[in-house]
């Protein structure tokens, strides 16, 4: 295994007349000219895209590590719908909870949820995410069969409505009670760490799943969280969360991976994370970024509260954009499309030049 990282970087419009000299980003809408080159032991470097071949047949790891960067990341085909990588998709967030850190106790009965999904979805979300646990700052755990009580009227309510819909869990009683009922993506922010059922069970129902990185649990992530390089920590925690999903037979084609922007990271770690956003799409992946209403954005903002996050939200939607990530789980789903059309809309004139 190599002990270099690659991250894309020298981002360019367009890779018209330069040919050998820039790269596509996972077959997204993303061409980048150079990579930095990360190591625990070593300076960095830059590197220019049209110097990578000869180390590439010198490297067999980083080698792989370019293939990933580079191919596409395959459409996941979810009955009748599909979602697609090729493109940035808008995952909305529906918390069935009366305690989550935004929008707790705003959808607290079964029928005020699903509107919320069904306004989520016509505003142009591909995907809805529901939850029935807060998974805050120093939040409790609470019991499965409470978290089922609250997602299952809800998911009962949509199952014939056609919206896309995810389950917020880390449980893999509320999965199986959440996949029966139509959710058709696990999205846990343990990893596939916080219930040794459901690696299994996310397999077994070949579901894909969000896999996102996350130290300790909700009470106690945030107790001065430590790294060594943040970037590299994250990175290598969800490479090995990764090879074990694939392991117990989940299919790689459909794990997508989460940084988790806010879960056991200072300020300074977001950060970093955000910065080095591109980085993970050496994992061959899809990424996913959370960083909608999150406390750094506050902390940045003269501690505006969480419904007061909205412009500091899409500057992290804007900042994963320009590193080719493929979906944003966001509060704010009519402003982060419009923003995401927008972005879209400059990436095709210049993919689409008029002379």
């Amino acid at each position: 295994m190599s002990d270099i990282y690659l991250r894309p970087t020298g981002f360019v419009d367009a890779p018209f007349g330069f040919d050998g000299q820039v790269a596509r980003l996972a077959g997204g809408m993303v061409w980048f000219s150079a990579v930095e080159m990360l190591s625990r032991d070593r300076p960095a470097r830059l590197v220019p895209v049209a110097d990578m071949p000869p180390l590439l047949k010198e490297d067999a790891a980083l080698a792989v590590c370019w293939r990933r960067l580079t191919e596409a990341r395959p459409a996941l085909e979810l009955g009748p719908r599909t979602l697609r990588f090729d493109q940035p998709q808008v995952m909305g967030i529906v918390n069935a909870t009366p305690d989550s850190f935004s929008d707790g106790g705003r959808h607290g009965d079964a029928e005020g949820a699903a509107q919320a999904a069904f306004d989520m979805a016509a505003a142009g979300a591909a995907l809805v995410d529901l939850g029935g646990e807060s998974t805050r700052p120093g939040a409790e755990t609470l019991w499965e069969d409470d978290e089922i009580a609250r997602v299952a009227p809800v998911l009962e309510r949509l199952r014939e409505s056609g919206i896309l819909m995810s389950i917020d869990t880390r449980k893999s009683a509320v999965m199986r009670a959440a996949l029966a009922r139509g959710a058709r993506i696990v999205n846990d922010v343990s990893g596939l760490t916080h219930d040794g059922e459901s690696l299994r069970t996310v397999a077994d129902a070949g579901a894909p799943v969000v896999i996102m990185h996350n130290v300790g649990d909700p009470k106690t992530m945030q107790d001065a969280p430590r790294y060594d390089h943040v970037l590299l920590d994250v990175y290598d925690w969800l490479e090995g969360r990764i090879a074990a999903a694939v392991a117990g037979g989940i299919d790689p084609a459909r794990i997508i991976a989460d940084p988790g922007i806010g879960f056991g990271k200072t300020v300074r770690h977001n950060l970093e994370l955000l910065n080095g956003l591109s980085l993970f799409h050496g994992l061959g992946v899809p990424v996913l970024l959370g960083a909608s209403r999150k406390g750094f954005i506050g902390a940045l903002s003269g501690e505006a509260g969480a419904d007061a996050r909205l412009g500091g939200s899409l500057a992290a939607v804007q900042t994963g954009l320009a590193q080719g990530v493929q979906l944003f789980r966001v509060h704010d789903v009519p402003e982060t499309v419009q923003a995401v059309r927008v972005w879209r809309g400059l990436r095709d004139a210049a993919l689409s030049p008029a002379h």
